[in-house]
């Protein structure tokens, strides 16, 4: 059963988080925060938690990217499973309800790091439709040791996405190609997400 995260829950949550931190492999973070720094991180309306057995065995959440208006329906998500249930569905589970609850909501964008070394975080996310960006090179030290990050993100297909984009009117000199070539997979990506409600 999958529902919305609350501070009940915050014991568990924190323990699957410590698992998760213990790999090395999941994020910079190297120790729990508080629920309040927590909290005060995460969007409200946006967190889940699954549960088997009545125990609470996977999270997700959406953390605003920015403060300006522009952005206010980008967010970057989280998803955490503890180690015992990985690998059986529950994150992706997880993950499609945080889609289509952040979809609803009339957010546009979900953009997720992962570290290169977290292959099943990489293709959880493709599966449910995230797209490779780029490579953040040389990101952060964990450890004292500097790591690369994956940049990848999900586009809705039904929020805010114009059938015909508006190319930029006043391109780099030189990068009109570039520019051109953009908009059509941009169009190419649009007709996909609309054909198949996402590429999951």
């Amino acid at each position: 059963m999958i529902r919305a995260l609350t501070e009940d829950d915050w014991p568990a949550v924190a323990a699957i988080y410590a698992e998760g931190i213990a790999t090395r492999n999941a994020t910079f973070e190297t120790a729990v925060p508080s629920w309040e720094a927590w909290n005060a991180s995460h969007q409200a309306e946006h967190r889940l938690v699954a549960e088997e057995g009545g125990r609470v065995v996977g999270w997700a959440a959406l953390s605003p990217v920015s403060d300006r208006c522009c952005y206010a329906g980008v967010a970057e998500n989280s998803v955490y499973v503890a180690a015992e249930a990985r690998a059986r569905g529950i994150g992706r589970a997880l993950l499609e309800q945080l889609i289509s609850a952040t979809e609803a909501a009339g957010l546009w964008t979900i953009e997720t790091g992962i570290f290169p070394e977290n292959e099943a975080s990489v293709a959880l996310h493709e599966q449910c439709g995230f797209r490779l960006v780029g490579i953040r090179k040389r990101l952060g030290q964990l450890d004292g040791v500097w790591r690369d990050v994956l940049l990848l993100e999900r586009r809705s297909g039904v929020v805010g996405a114009p059938a015909d984009p508006i190319p930029n009117p006043h391109p780099p000199e030189g990068m009109e190609k570039t520019v051109a070539a953009a908009d059509a997979r941009e169009r190419a990506d649009f007709v996909t997400n609309s054909a198949t409600g996402g590429r999951d």
